[in-house]
């Protein structure tokens, strides 16, 4: 049995590297391939990297892995092997592909400027979505973030957008506003393209319906829509009575039949309907396994350190 789980556990690794190694291919492609032709930078140090290399014709790969190395030294001093291992493997792995593919530079797709921003920052969006999907890193300012989040209190993505800030502060005054502005344009891009990503695009909504004729609403969304639905227990603040909330989870396109439901049952009930990013478990997608290996692996290097 445990030769079969640690076999298992293997299996995912190897699935979850090859995940990230895809990502990094793609991101790194996207940089190369829209990004360094039209003078646009990216975020991190990656983006430093970029500036350095339009000055001086340094190799960004080589540059980012470099910049990398007193930030992954600071995450295993102060963070922990667990958490750094992932992060050392990934920003290798990215640092090696920016160079590899440095010859797309030549194979712009596109020369209209506003193209080239979307485009890159959708598929380098696609590429660092998946690692991140994967539970993966390339390094760069997210470990700064993490290691002022961890010490500091302070929110992420603000440490995260401030430094961002900071680089394209530098951008401006060496290579003029526009390729700011359009890198600004990238980045936002970009990152609603990995939210999209990590979160999933096929959005659920959850619903949340009070009315004392529950059970009827509830025996009516099982029998119409077959969806599977769960009593929460509540109370009025007010009238301290007790009653059941329906809870159901629902596909984007089923709102509207639920609504339908719920109003000929009980045209009085109460609704609230909530954006879920992903829903996982019966009826829906499957819990992530490369989330699981990962958290498994990283207990795993949790108990050997200590």
């Amino acid at each position: 049995m445990t030769h079969h789980l640690h076999m298992r556990m293997l299996g995912h690794r190897v699935m979850r590297y090859a995940g990230i190694t895809l990502g990094c291919l793609i991101a790194s492609s996207a940089i190369n391939l829209f990004l360094v032709p039209a003078h646009l930078l990216t975020g991190g140090a990656t983006g430093i990297a970029m500036i350095v290399y339009y000055l001086f014709g340094l190799p960004i790969g080589l540059q980012t892995f470099v910049y990398n190395i007193p930030l992954l030294f600071m995450a295993w001093k102060l963070m922990g092997r667990a958490y750094t291992v992932d992060i050392i493997i990934g920003t290798a792995i990215f640092s090696f592909l920016l160079d590899l593919t440095r010859p797309l530079n030549a194979y712009a797709p596109v020369n209209d400027m506003m193209l080239t921003t979307v485009y890159g920052g959708v598929f380098a969006g696609l590429g660092y979505g998946l690692v991140f999907r994967m539970n993966g890193s390339t390094g760069g300012f997210d470990i700064l973030a993490a290691i002022v989040r961890k010490y500091y209190d302070l929110h992420m993505g603000g440490v995260l957008f401030s430094l961002n800030c900071l680089i394209m502060l530098i951008a401006a005054f060496l290579f003029g506003m526009a390729p700011a502005m359009f890198t600004l344009i990238y980045m936002f891009i970009n990152a609603t393209m990995v939210d999209k990503i990590v979160a999933g695009f096929n959005q659920r909504k959850a619903v949340l319906i009070v009315s004392d004729r529950h059970r009827e609403i509830a025996e009516s969304i099982i029998d119409n829509m077959h969806r599977g639905v769960t009593f929460l227990h509540g109370q009025g603040a007010y009238t301290r009575r007790e009653r059941n909330v329906v809870f159901v989870c629902v596909g984007t396109t089923q709102v509207g039949k639920l609504k339908f439901i719920v109003h000929n049952v009980d045209p009085h009930a109460f609704v609230i309907i909530m954006s879920a990013n992903e829903v996982m478990g019966r009826g829906f997608g499957r819990i992530n396994q490369n989330d699981a290996a990962a958290s498994d692996e990283n207990a795993e290097d949790e108990n050997e350190r200590r």
